[in-house]
């Protein structure tokens, strides 16, 4: 069986997913949780494109994006030349990140995450059409789009259990308060 990681001028990441990190911050003792270190891990090894163990710029700025963060220029320009490393000074200057350069940015960002704004997101991933309220056709759509095979009923009770204003739907308020309980 073959491993994205078996070229002989790279080793495996020295910080896999499943090592527990702490945050350094003296006012909190947040952990990153087994989810977290996966998701890191999964958009790191997913944007590698040439599976060298390292992202550049350009690889760097998909993966941060795809773990929900949009970095500017001149971030993603500060990460490469402070973590930054160079292929190979004699074929190319181009710098890149190692892996485990990359977890340590992202876990400290996924630990600076709020809460209520990564809820708000998720709202927005059910609410299709922008409406501020998910619908029976909103979670219809939903359900279909990942194959779950969920009857009508079902979700029309989903809607009614949670909807506290009897407006139909689930606005966003509500869904904090289900995710939040």
């Amino acid at each position: 069986m073959s491993s994205r990681y078996s070229s002989a001028n790279y080793s495996k990441p020295v910080v896999s997913p499943k090592k527990r990190h702490q945050s350094t911050s003296s006012d909190s003792q947040k952990t990153i949780s087994d989810a977290e270190r996966q998701e890191i891990y999964e958009a790191f090894t997913l944007f590698d494109l040439d599976n060298d163990g390292f992202v550049d710029y350009h690889e760097m700025k998909v993966a941060f994006r795809a773990l929900g963060f949009e970095l500017s220029k001149s971030e993603l320009m500060t990460i490469l030349n402070t973590f930054g490393e160079t292929a190979n000074p004699s074929k190319s200057r181009k710098a890149r990140v190692s892996y485990d350069n990359f977890y340590k940015i992202a876990a400290t960002k996924v630990l600076e995450r709020d809460p209520i704004d990564e809820l708000k997101r998720a709202f927005a991933l059910f609410d299709l059409e922008g409406k501020g309220v998910i619908t029976f056709d909103d979670l219809k759509a939903v359900a279909e789009e990942l194959n779950e095979d969920i009857s009508d009923e079902e979700l029309h009770k989903m809607i009614d259990e949670f909807d506290l204003d009897d407006d139909g739907g689930i606005n966003e308020q509500e869904f904090i308060d289900i995710c939040i309980d």
